[in-house]
């Protein structure tokens, strides 16, 4: 049996909490054959985040200092209370001494060169993980187990070029993790992080440490990939939202997408699709109370009382409606649309169009509003002249902010009749206005666009007529 145990950020947030962490790993090494992958201590990879675009901006070798000697403290408290032996301290304090001396120098380099480059920065964020995995192995050292700290290259995640959202061209997982193992070793891998053909270090993006779990489960076709974090699992909407919000014990693959890319932060996307593929469970636990089942995520569409299964939402999002009768019969204008979004690197969150082909409506991020605007006017001209005269595809755009996206989750809805009507009825019921309807094609899943004020009462409506009061 192999199992693969993420802990995030919060869960390695102090030294304190890595010694908990360690002593988790170690009752489960009991049981199988033990991969951990571990996040950055919380705070740490926005520190690096902010350094690393202050040493570019403002080029101050004296922040730079006073931002190493904070990071160095940080972890050296770290290593004081996750670890008791006087030995293996030092062993972990010389490591950390070297990447921070390298941290250093990079930083440096940055301010006195005056650029940033997308490879010096994922070089830079890599260093939250590069410096927790030490301290965590150190630990569990220290509790009796063999341990050893290993990079996401080193483990045999192999990516692309493509620098802050790297691409995995191939995973020698197996080849690098299961000699380990078979010797009762137990690897702390980096999340978040992989390497280069080349041997250059690249970022996994958004969600990467997640995402790191489930490559390596993948390679090593484990039996779980389990992912601590600091709730109990996924529940049934946002507790801050909804205070009667309840944990679910069951989810898909497909509800938990659905649920995670429609703003349930508990797992990101794409940390689902590997372990699909292979059909191996995913667990979401909590850290700080392990006794807890949590959320068991597997193959079976698993129906519940209640149609809906959960209810996620998105916030500070925009909307942005496009209008022109010129896109009528045109081929390949939406194909425009999406290029030029695409170029600009603009996220495409919710997608609708009209059956009359005059309107194509989209959500992206509050921040992305304005690429979103100019990729557009690149694209098709200034839509701002309205004569029909002027043979414009796009006539107008118009911006609705200030709105949110909110999306009803449940295998028990596909196929269930009048569901729709239903929902759109409580909502209506709750005075909030639908702006933007869109289904998937999986049918578990139809999400809307209303405007943020309305949010709450929405919400606490939704969930009280189809989960607390479920027919």
């Amino acid at each position: 049996m192999v199992t693969v145990m993420k802990f995030g950020g919060t869960s390695v947030g102090s030294g304190e909490r890595i010694r908990h962490v360690a002593k988790i790993v170690v009752n489960k090494k009991k049981e199988d054959d033990v991969v951990v992958v571990v996040s950055a201590m919380s705070e740490v990879t926005n520190a690096l985040v902010d350094i690393s675009q202050q040493a570019l901006d403002v080029r101050d070798i004296a922040k730079v200092g006073d931002f190493i000697k904070f990071i160095k403290e940080k972890h050296y408290k770290a290593i004081e209370e996750a670890i008791k032996s006087e030995e293996i301290k030092e062993e972990v304090k010389k490591i950390i001494d070297s990447r921070i001396e390298e941290l250093e120098k990079v930083l440096i380099g940055v301010a006195y060169l005056g650029e940033l480059t997308p490879k010096s920065r994922d070089y830079i964020l890599s260093f939250g993980e590069r410096l927790s995995s030490p301290i965590l192995s150190g630990a569990i050292r220290d509790l009796g187990e063999k341990s050893i700290a290993l990079e996401g290259g080193e483990a045999g995640i192999i990516t692309d070029n493509n620098f802050g959202s790297a691409r995995v061209k191939r995973l020698e997982v197996k080849e690098r993790l299961m000699p380990l193992l078979k010797e009762g070793i137990i690897p702390v891998v980096t999340g978040f992080i992989g390497t280069t053909e080349e041997g250059y270090i690249t970022t996994l993006g958004r969600g990467g440490s997640d995402y790191s779990a489930a490559l390596i489960g993948y390679g090593l076709d484990a039996n779980i990939i389990e992912i601590w974090t600091d709730v109990c699992g996924v529940y049934t909407t946002d507790p801050r939202l909804v205070p009667t919000a309840r944990r679910i014990p069951k989810l898909s693959y497909i509800e938990a997408m659905e649920l995670a890319y429609f703003g349930a932060k508990v797992l990101h996307p794409r940390t689902i699709e590997p372990a699909m593929e292979k059909g191996i469970p995913i667990l979401v636990k909590n850290t700080f109370e392990p006794e807890n089942e949590g959320t068991l995520i597997t193959n079976d569409m698993e129906m519940s009382d209640s149609i809906v299964k959960a209810i996620s939402t998105i916030k500070n999002v925009a909307l942005i409606n496009i209008f022109g009768a010129g896109m009528v019969g045109v081929s390949g204008t939406a194909a425009r649309i999406f290029k030029a979004l695409g170029e600009e690197d603009v996220n495409v969150i919710l997608i609708s169009q009209g059956s009359s082909e005059t309107n194509i409506s989209l959500v992206v991020s509050e921040e992305d509003v304005d690429k979103a605007l100019n990729a557009l006017k690149r694209e098709f001209g200034d839509f701002g002249k309205k004569s029909f005269l002027n043979n414009n595809l796009i006539r107008d755009v118009s911006v609705d902010r200030d709105v949110c996206v909110v999306s009803v989750v449940g295998a028990g809805m596909k196929g269930a009749k009048g569901i729709a009507g239903k929902i759109f009825t409580v909502v209506s019921e709750s005075g909030a206005n639908i702006k933007m309807i869109a289904q998937g094609s999986s049918e578990v899943n139809i999400s809307f666009v209303i405007d943020e004020k309305d949010l709450l009462n929405c919400v606490r409506k939704l969930h009280e007529k189809f989960i607390e009061k479920a027919e």
